[in-house]
This record gives C-alpha cells, sequence and structure tokens, in this order.
C-alpha cells in the first residue's frame, strides 16, 4: 500500500465507522464511505485482544499484502478493515477469501448506487 492510499488520521476512521456501512466476517469487520480524494484509501485497525504487539504487527502486516493483491485503487469508496481476533486463528488464504468476498459485495454495492 501507497502512503498516498493510507488513512492514518484518527477522526477519517472514525467518521467512516459512523457512517454505519459495514460488511462482518469472521475475521474482519470491512467499513466503507465514499472516497474524497482521487484514489481510495485504506485504514486498518487491530483490536489488542489479538495479541500483543508483535501478533498486531503481523495481522496488519498480512492484511496489507491482501489489500495490495486485491484492490486495484479505483474505487468509488474508502476502506476501513477492523482484524478481529480469530484472524490469527486463520491461514492466510482463508482471512485473503474472506477479504475478497467482502471487496466483491462492496464494489458491487456500490456500483448499483452509482447507476441509479
Amino acid at each position: 500500500m501507497k502512503k498516498k492510499n493510507t488513512i492514518k488520521k484518527k477522526d477519517e476512521i472514525t467518521q467512516i465507522i459512523k457512517a454505519k456501512n459495514y460488511i462482518n466476517a469472521a475475521t474482519l469487520a470491512f467499513y466503507h464511505y465514499l472516497k474524497k480524494e482521487e484514489e481510495s484509501r485504506v485504514g486498518i485497525t487491530v483490536t489488542n485482544k489479538l495479541g500483543n504487539a508483535v501478533e498486531r504487527n503481523r495481522a496488519k502486516r498480512q492484511l496489507r499484502e491482501m489489500v495490495n493483491m486485491i484492490f486495484d485503487w479505483q474505487e468509488d469508496f474508502d476502506t476501513v478493515i477492523i482484524i478481529r481476533e480469530n484472524f490469527k486463528d486463520h491461514s492466510f488464504i482463508e482471512n485473503k477469501k474472506e477479504l475478497e468476498c467482502c471487496y466483491k459485495k462492496v464494489k458491487i454495492e456500490s456500483e448499483g448506487q452509482g447507476k441509479s
């Protein structure tokens, strides 16, 4: 993920979460909101219940790699992904499939709103 495609400010993350447009999966929560800049952006947060700092950083690195594989950065929405505590109990491939599923649902939903 490039620096310009990252949401770092807490205010922006809370704004997207408060919009309450989300999809729940077993290992993550996928919040989305209309984008404000030219390219879409992604913010990643991890709950402390996941484990110590080493485990949380490992989960964030894995998720960033998954996002790089899946996203094309031309979406109509910004995203905040919250990693849940059972993320570490699943394999990389299982977590990637869940992320892809959430991404496809949101992409279809956003395309449907754009046509109306």
